[in-house]
């Protein structure tokens, strides 16, 4: 399993390096949006170094960590996107400036990374479910770091800053929806998360 653990240490030191640079980016521009994806990078941060400890540490420990991660993550992600829907309407109603630019490249190369991790993860989500997971995971995440690309791209063309916490806000909601509808249809895994392949398992 040593391969797996490799890859899933790469994908952490990027996804590391996508969470830092989007919310410090995000803080400086005054870019809601740009923020939220790298939140919503966070959660899958903690997801895969919760998958890489599974895989490193005693079977008990890692199916009780898994289970925590788990419930930590989702009710992470729900009051983070409440949190972020307040804020955004707070900015729709009282438009602070915007840098469009920032949001822009900074969300290109976000999705860029996650296609990165995708790909690292690709080799190693053939022989494992959960490994599989967060692969699909991260690219669905490129599509969603385009988020910011999108509301960069209204701000510098309409002056408008309106338009990123706009988008922060429909991001809010898209990701509170889908937290919900994975929590429900997952509910196994996350209250018995030993139920997935991992490499304990791999090893029985």
């Amino acid at each position: 399993m040593a391969h797996h653990r490799n890859a899933l240490a790469g994908a952490v030191a990027i996804n590391t390096a996508i969470v830092v640079t989007e919310l410090a980016a995000g803080s400086q521009a005054g870019s809601l949006s740009l923020v939220m994806d790298g939140v919503h990078n966070l959660s899958d941060e903690l997801a895969l170094v919760a998958l890489y400890l599974a895989f490193v540490l005693p079977h008990g420990v890692s199916r009780n960590l898994l289970r925590t991660g788990n419930l930590c993550n989702s009710l992470g992600l729900l009051a983070v996107s409440v949190l972020v829907l307040w804020q955004a309407v707070e900015r729709i109603l009282a438009p602070a400036p915007v840098i469009g630019w920032v949001a822009i490249l900074v969300g290109l190369g976000a999705a860029a990374a996650n296609l990165a991790v995708a790909r690292l993860l690709r080799r190693a989500a053939r022989h494992n479910a959960s490994v599989r997971l967060a692969y699909l995971h991260n690219l669905a995440d490129a599509g969603a770091s385009l988020a910011p690309v999108a509301a960069g791209v209204l701000v510098s063309a309409s002056g408008r800053p309106w338009f990123d916490p706009l988008v922060a806000a429909l991001v809010a909601v898209w990701i509170f929806v889908s937290t919900v509808r994975e929590a429900a249809a997952s509910r196994d895994e996350l209250i018995w998360p030993e139920k997935l392949v991992c490499g304990h398992a791999e090893r029985d």
